[in-house]
């Protein structure tokens, strides 16, 4: 075959036939399979959604989560230049023929794909794309003309789709939150999160930049997705003329932030295990952490000497042992707890150390937590 005769990635349609994909195929499994390019405007045609109201069990696919969509239509409306996708991975059941160009060699693995217009097309991996690419298509036609890779697996019956779906997703792995932030370079906090992480010697030593969970065994305080969660916490609703000034605020706030546990430079000094301090302390804990960005935005948008009053939170005893403080508030039965309301008892002991005022939210959560078991005894001057 001529390869003039492949057809145009614009014009997959063959009216004598069906479908007609420039392919290449291979072996997996001892199955064949192709590997096409497909513009993005034939994705919604050809991948048609009828399984959402069966039952699970008769279908190929988990039902599709449609509040994921706008974030991911918005992803490529909004990075027209600069957006990724992955390729949607499909089963076509109905009996297709594949003209290779030649008989031997790469010539033989590359060709034509030619699918019956009877036959049937069920996503394995990729539903959300698709669907994201037809919302997308629809605020901006232009992206039609882009293409998106698309790996076909014969299934005539459609009896394998269902293992399919359940071997792709069983060893599909998601990035950790850490990762994500260090490798994303079109979120505006994340580089500053990562500026700040360099520019403050011990967040440097002692950040985990790739895991967001800590073993007990690990050298560092905290990850890089606790400190994301802190400084978003820290920075918000503030004005700020720039990305570069938001990095300067955040750098100064946590460099004085370091200042006041003196356990955090004996981990980087090498004369404490940071293991031992997340035993004996509250303060070595990403909750706590996410606490002081809290307050620290608190104390930011009061202005005046924020850097004075930060001193105070030597006076607290952060220790784990005193429960009388933090059971109830960030530990419950002993145990560090980062639920929401943990979180916000966990703010609330520290502004008020730092002499700030609750916001009305605060206060409910504070006088539930007052009625209950603990009563008032915890909300004592630290």
């Amino acid at each position: 075959m001529d390869p003039k005769e492949i057809p145009p990635p614009e014009d997959l349609m063959d009216p004598s036939y069906g479908y007609a994909f420039p392919a290449i195929s291979g072996v997996q499994a001892q199955r064949e399979y192709y590997i096409s390019m497909c513009p993005l405007r034939l994705i919604p045609r050809i991948f048609l959604f009828d399984e959402e109201e069966l039952v699970p069990e008769l279908r190929a696919q988990r039902t599709l989560n449609k509040a994921r969509l706008p974030e991911l239509s918005q992803y490529i409306v909004g990075n027209p230049k600069d957006y990724v996708f992955s390729s949607i991975t499909a089963s076509i059941d109905g009996e297709v023929k594949f003209d290779s160009l030649g008989k031997a060699g790469d010539a033989k693995r590359i060709g034509v794909l030619r699918v019956p217009m009877s036959a049937r097309f069920v996503i394995n991996d990729g539903q959300h794309r698709r669907a994201a690419i037809e919302l997308a298509l629809r605020e901006n036609p232009e992206l039609g003309d882009e293409t998106i890779s698309v790996v076909f697996f014969m299934d005539v019956g459609l009896k394998r789709c269902q293992q399919m779906f359940a071997d792709l997703n069983r060893n599909a792995i998601r990035p950790s939150k850490s990762l994500g932030v260090l490798y994303d370079h079109r979120d505006d906090l994340a580089q500053i999160v990562r500026s700040v992480t360099i520019g403050v010697p011990l967040f440097k030593d002692l950040v985990e930049m790739e895991r967001s969970t800590l073993s007990l065994r690990s050298r560092r305080l905290f990850t890089l997705s606790a400190l994301y969660g802190a400084t978003r916490s820290l920075l918000s609703n503030l004005t700020l003329p720039s990305k570069e000034e938001s990095t300067k605020v955040a750098r100064e706030f946590w460099e004085e932030v370091v200042e006041q546990f003196p356990e955090w430079g004996r981990v980087q000094s090498g004369k404490l295990a940071a293991g031992d301090i997340r035993v004996d302390f509250i303060h070595s804990h990403g909750i706590a952490l996410h606490a002081l960005g809290r307050a620290g935005n608190a104390l930011l948008h009061e202005g005046g000497a924020w850097r004075k009053r930060l001193k105070l939170l030597r006076k607290m005893d952060w220790s784990r042992s005193n429960a009388a403080l933090w059971e109830g508030r960030a530990m419950v039965a002993g145990r560090v707890c980062k639920s929401g309301n943990n979180l916000t008892l966990t703010t609330n002991v520290i502004k008020k150390q730092l002499g700030l005022e609750l916001t009305p939210d605060e206060v409910r959560v504070e006088e539930a937590f007052k009625r209950g078991e603990h009563g008032d005894k915890n909300w004592q001057a630290a």
